[in-house]
């Protein structure tokens, strides 16, 4: 009865020792579960944290892409105005290029009509110089009869 009852002793030791063990096992696998649970949650945070992140970024992007589009509707609308402004100086250019070739052609006429009215005015005083000498002749001559008028009476 004594080797039965040892026997049961060893048996329940060794069963104690195991149910220490797979304890400690237990222990140990909650404890590294409670580690890998709270590296979940953590990772689950960074993820929520990173996805909310990403969606205040995409949030600006969108923010950013609407006022440079609004931004280039404006340029696009200053860019047309200003390539009209540029047809029309263009236009006006060139009516001020006819318009000077015109005057150019007027001041050459003047220009010509200048130096002939010159020439004109030269040969008239050469005329009425020698229309000058012709009266002064005149004149002596005319107070030559005076005079001989005079001695006459």
């Amino acid at each position: 009865f004594k080797q039965r009852l040892t026997g049961q002793q060893q048996e329940i030791n060794s069963l104690m020792q195991r149910k220490s063990a797979v304890d400690e096992e237990n222990a140990r696998l909650k404890n590294e579960f409670g580690n890998l649970n709270q590296k979940f949650k953590d990772k689950s945070q960074e993820l929520k944290d990173t996805e909310e992140c990403a969606r205040k970024k995409e949030e600006q992007n969108r923010l950013v892409i609407k006022n440079l589009e609004e931004e280039n509707k404006g340029l696009n609308i200053c860019c047309a105005d200003l390539l009209s402004d540029l047809e029309k100086l263009r236009k006006q250019e060139a009516q001020w290029k006819r318009e000077k070739s015109g005057n150019d052609a007027r001041i050459k006429n003047l220009e010509t009509d200048l130096a002939e009215t010159r020439e004109q005015i030269k040969s008239l005083h050469s005329i009425c110089g020698n229309l000058s000498s012709q009266v002064v002749v005149e004149q002596e001559e005319l107070f030559q009869k005076d005079c001989d008028v005079v001695r006459a009476k």
